[in-house]
Parts: C-alpha cells; sequence; structure tokens
C-alpha cells in the first residue's frame, strides 16, 4: 500500500481507497503519461500507423491492418479491457467508453474484418463484442453486443432487416 493510501485510509476510515491512491508513483507517472498519448498524440497522428502504434504502445490490443481513423477515443482507464481484430476499420471520431456506473470496467472486443462508422459510441455496460465483418453505421450508439455478419444503426443500435 502506497504513502497516499495510508493517508486516505487514516483520514477517510470508512472510505473505499479511489484507485489514483492506490498506485506507486511510478505507476501513477505512466498512467499520466499514457493518458497524454491516447488523448492528445495518437488521435491527431496524420498516418494511421503511427496512431495504432502509440495505442499499441499505451496497452491496447490491436491486430493486424487495423485501421483507426484520426479524432478517436479510446477508453485509456485500462487499456487491456479493449481489443481490436485484424483488418477492423474504425473511422474518424469513434468514441469508446469500458467503464460507466461505479467505475466498473467491461470488455470492449471488435472481431476481424468489423466496420464502424464515423463519430459512433460504444459504450459497454457490460462485456460487449462487436462480431466479425459486422458494419456499424455512422453515429450509431453501441450498447449491447453485434452479431457476426450484421449491421446496426440508429441510437440505440438495431440491426437493419
Amino acid at each position: 500500500m502506497g504513502i497516499l493510501a495510508v493517508y486516505y485510509r487514516l483520514r477517510y476510515p470508512d472510505k473505499k481507497v479511489p484507485t489514483a491512491y492506490q498506485r506507486s508513483i511510478v505507476e501513477q507517472f505512466w498512467h499520466t503519461i499514457r493518458k497524454f498519448i491516447c488523448q492528445n498524440i495518437a488521435p491527431n497522428c496524420v498516418t494511421n500507423f503511427m496512431r495504432v502504434n502509440l495505442y499499441r504502445l499505451c496497452g491496447f490490443k490491436i491486430g493486424k491492418n487495423a485501421f483507426i481513423g484520426m479524432k478517436c477515443y479510446l477508453d485509456d482507464i485500462n487499456p487491456k479491457m479493449t481489443t481490436i481484430g485484424k483488418d477492423v476499420t474504425i473511422s474518424y471520431g469513434v468514441s469508446f467508453s469500458c467503464h460507466g456506473h461505479k467505475q466498473v470496467h467491461h470488455r470492449i472486443e471488435i472481431q476481424d474484418g468489423a466496420y464502424l462508422g464515423m463519430n459512433c459510441a460504444v459504450l459497454a455496460r457490460r462485456d460487449l463484442v462487436i462480431g466479425e465483418r459486422a458494419i456499424v453505421g455512422a453515429m450509431t450508439l453501441v450498447n449491447k453486443s453485434v452479431s457476426p455478419g450484421k449491421t446496426v444503426v440508429g441510437i440505440p443500435c438495431h440491426e437493419l432487416s
């Protein structure tokens, strides 16, 4: 337990110690750098090669030939919770959120060959999978898993028949 965690326990004995107080100084330093890279540098890189490799450096699992458009927000609270398969296309401005109510973290998995349209939002209220070769339309709110090969659109998402 770090110095900040001990201080917090002494000061607030009936409350749970926040995550930031549980990290060591080195872990907190890396967390700050990772957050800066994920939020400021990677989304604004002009080349996909640089964007993808910066996200990989931060801990995201990204497959071969994946394309991540500029201005995307990949939730960096726990990068290991997001997996992007090979040959996936994530268009400009897509947002991912792996945590929500009470900061519970959920997995987001985008399987091989999936396509996410511009400005869609992926909100994991529970573990969420976007299946192989699934298509998510532009500006869609994905709040549940998408079956392989299906096309979803709308807010919240629904399958096209």
